[in-house]
């Protein structure tokens, strides 16, 4: 990759075609992309004219109600801040379990979760379903894959479906309209420096905010949950336009909890490109660097989002070594989330508890396809 920039967002008409959204590998932030998706369309929705209602379905397989999952706060902040507009239904055991061990019970919970998302579809009441983790349903010969696809390919055409988890067979994939891989990295050292609560997520694929989006709902949920503080900050570099795709859904969650959510921008609305950075985009780097040191090392915030840290230590418009130092004095209560392709790895990268590639193998704009606000990323 030649350079390092961020794309503003162009207001273009929708198109009425929903996609098939697919997100497997080991990584993590699948669920939690889905997640952010659901915001984008929750945000969209407040001011959309289509003649689609937003409505949305989170259909979880193999997650059991006996035991707690990692996006139960997050789901429970959306219910609670979109109460009319979430609908959630969990499918099968709690209990892992391999091909080996498949009973009749997961075979009935998975055709039950199915049944509810074919009803779903046939309604034509939901803009978006999620159907999470359902690749490893269609791994372990749960329901037949051919099926799912048909019934898939069957879908109506303004609804947007979201396919998470690992093993996605390759039926699915050859319909899915984007393909993004998480791909884990155990490059990190956190244990070597004591240092928890730092996630990074990179790569060229999708899904990078999408996932800080997701894993700031959790942080309001589990807030919530708990009765304790979950405020969050979001700060995004290189965006300082109009017209991103995250902004939808952050004016989601911004209406949806107004006294929790913190937002702030920098940079110009351009392009920054390597070799052609200007004196204002260092300014603007280090305007957004000043907020986000002060906000990490207050202890105030459960979660900051620092979007597109990456591209802009990548570009030289900020030093590294602050950085490296701010995280390692930040409380352990407080998670900080960064996001963002970059062709170097920085330091901070070595502070990280978790680092997720986002490969992407397949994307609908490469067939022309206008993205749609709100959904894509």
């Amino acid at each position: 990759m030649a350079a390092i920039g961020i794309m503003t967002a162009q207001v273009r008409p929708e198109r009425e075609i929903g996609q098939i959204h697919v997100y497997d590998g080991t990584g993590k932030g699948k669920s939690q992309a889905a997640l952010g998706v659901v915001l984008r369309s929750l945000g969209l929705g407040m001011s959309d004219t289509s003649p689609f209602g937003t409505r949305i379905l989170l259909l979880r397989f193999l997650k059991g109600s006996e035991r707690e999952y990692a996006e139960d706060a997050a789901i429970s902040a959306l219910q609670q801040g979109f109460p009319h507009l979430i609908d959630h239904v969990r499918t099968g055991r709690a209990e892992f379990f391999d091909a080996e061990h498949v009973t009749p019970f997961d075979r009935q919970e998975a055709e039950r979760g199915w049944a509810i998302a074919k009803g779903a579809m046939a309604s034509g009441l939901y803009s978006v379903v999620v159907l999470d983790e359902i690749n490893p349903v269609l791994d372990l010969g749960l329901i037949p894959a051919d099926r799912i696809v048909k019934d898939l390919k069957n879908k109506p055409a303004h609804l947007e479906v979201i396919c998470t988890g690992r093993g996605a067979p390759q039926s699915l994939i050859d319909i899915a309209d984007l393909h993004s891989e998480m791909r884990s990295h155990d490059d990190a050292h956190a244990e070597k420096y004591d240092v928890t609560g730092i996630e990074i997520y990179t790569g060229a694929g999708k899904g990078k905010s999408t996932s800080a989006l997701g894993r700031s709902l959790k942080a309001i949920g589990t807030g919530i949950s708990r009765d304790l503080s979950h405020r969050v900050l979001i700060m995004q570099w290189l965006k300082g336009g109009t017209g991103y795709t995250e902004d939808a859904a952050i004016a989601a969650l911004k209406r949806g909890y107004p006294h929790v959510i913190d937002h702030q921008r920098c940079g110009r609305d351009a392009i920054v490109w390597r070799g052609q950075q200007q004196e204002m985009d260092c300014i603007e780097a280090q305007r957004g660097w000043e907020i986000a040191q002060a906000a990490i090392a207050s202890g105030l915030y459960k979660t900051i989002v620092l979007d597109e840290l990456n591209p802009t230590v990548d570009l030289d418009l900020l030093p590294v070594e602050p950085i490296c130092q701010a995280l390692l004095k930040k409380s352990r209560d407080t998670e900080v989330i960064i996001t963002g392709r970059c062709l170097n790895q920085p330091a901070y990268f070595d502070l990280a508890s978790v680092h997720s590639e986002m490969v992407c193998h397949k994307h609908y704009a490469e067939k022309g396809v206008d993205l749609k606000r709100g959904v894509d990323f």
